[in-house]
């Protein structure tokens, strides 16, 4: 359909099904349809009005699991309502053209040349490419494309937007190409690939895949090339309960360091144990030699593998528990969650700016507003960012003033759980 017709058909409201089938929720639809508009007026602006076809690939939410990807452990993470959208058009010549929402220049991809460049780490550049080698190592085809992006996902809030940005490129080839014949879990492990090759970064496959399957998932990453993943049903409208995501605007300035030493420290117990990972030790192995690796790898570092241990059981019950429909028993294992974080994990604030401690004022806030109702963790990588809350829906608009009185407007975004991941939208 042409971009002006998919205008036309927005403002006539015939849009209206598709887009609250896949962000959940009716109240944003208003919010949604401007978007889209702002983003088919822009490609016009760029491009010229085209026939075009529409993908979107949303952010994610880890749900249990804080910090146990890395270890080839078990995380429960969702897919959420925030997400990047793509305006495309595809086109028989070589190259990619991208021009993403706040840039002023577009970025161009010859598809000819997908070697590593090492002056385009950690740039966009460098995942666009990085994802068409990876797709066309793995015996698939590529191809031109011309495409205008947005993308609501915050970047720094711990909601994946390089994830989603990844798994958007890879469903956008995924269709354009091959039939959509790429399955989601190949596409995360692209994007993945993507991400720690050509972008620079290292970092696990849980973001990744809860960005490309959907819903809300339980991968087990015990054979990291082979992860177990399984949905599971969680309608938090059918509860009462929002899931509320804030950003408390810490900075990550100078946290490598802290980020760093978590998987240093949990691979040293493992080391201990002749293991490369802590998804290789038991935890009886742990308790056993509790003493040998006080004095080998240090206190911390046995406190984080404790918490390792206990959170890797703790996401299995936490999706028994939604499998059976018993959802006070869920948030109760959430709280457990933030609690094993805080005390052992230690990823609540750093230890060398104790003056600045964002994530425990929001912590504390959050148990002073919600009380016995509702559950609060820390979300994401920790030390700073956002945590996370499931709050009934009477107290959301309180809860979200407490929010945003401390952290600023617009700090606390309040999600729906999609049930797609990348997915071609029209």
């Amino acid at each position: 359909m042409r971009t002006n017709k998919i205008i036309e058909a927005i403002h006539e409201g015939r849009l209206d099904e598709r887009l609250t089938e896949i962000y959940a929720d009716s109240y944003i639809i208003p919010y949604e349809k401007k978007r889209y508009e702002q983003a088919l007026y822009q490609y016009n602006a760029t491009f010229g009005a085209d026939e075009v076809e529409i993908f979107s690939a949303p952010g994610r939410s880890e749900i249990g699991g804080n910090h146990t990807d890395h270890q080839h452990g078990e995380v429960l993470a969702a897919s959420i309502n925030r997400d990047a959208i793509a305006i495309v058009k595809k086109l028989n010549r070589p190259r990619v053209t991208i021009l993403s929402d706040g840039c002023t220049s577009e970025i161009t991809v010859d598809i000819d040349d997908l070697d590593k460049r090492k002056s385009e780490e950690g740039t966009t550049a460098a995942l666009i490419r990085g994802v068409l080698a990876k797709i066309q190592i793995n015996g698939y085809s590529i191809g031109g494309f011309q495409a205008y992006i947005t993308s609501d996902v915050l970047i720094g809030a711990g909601l994946s937007s390089s994830a989603a940005f990844e798994t958007l490129i890879g469903t956008i080839v995924s269709y354009l190409y091959n039939n959509n014949e790429i399955s989601a879990v190949e596409i995360a492990k692209i994007g993945q690939y993507a991400e720690n090759v050509y972008f620079g970064k290292p970092c696990g496959l849980m973001d990744q895949m809860a960005c490309s399957v959907g819903s809300l998932v339980h991968i087990n990453f015990a054979d990291v090339k082979r992860p177990k993943i399984e949905q599971v049903q969680l309608d938090l409208d059918a509860h009462g309960y929002s899931l509320c995501i804030t950003d408390t605007k810490g900075s990550h300035a100078d946290l490598t360091p802290d980020y760093a030493a978590i998987p240093q420290e949990m691979k040293q117990v493992a080391e201990f144990f002749g293991k490369e990972v802590l998804g290789q030790v038991s935890k009886q192995e742990i308790l056993r030699d509790i003493p040998q690796i006080r004095e080998k790898a240090g206190d911390r570092a046995l406190l984080r593998a404790i918490h390792f241990m206990n959170e890797n059981e703790r996401v299995r019950q936490e999706a028994e528990a939604l499998k059976q429909d018993h959802f006070s028993e869920f948030l109760e294992l959430v709280k457990e969650s933030g609690n094993s974080s805080y005390k052992y994990l230690q990823n609540v604030y750093t230890s060398r700016y104790i003056r600045h401690q964002n994530l425990s004022v929001a912590l504390a806030v959050s148990d002073m507003v919600l009380g016995k109702q509702g559950a609060s963790r820390v979300h994401g990588g920790g030390f700073a960012g956002t945590i996370q809350a499931f709050v009934p829906e009477n107290m959301v608009e309180d809860y979200r003033e407490a929010m945003e009185d401390i952290f600023g407007e617009g700090t606390c975004q309040v999600l729906k759980i999609r049930k797609y991941g990348g997915v071609k939208v029209l």
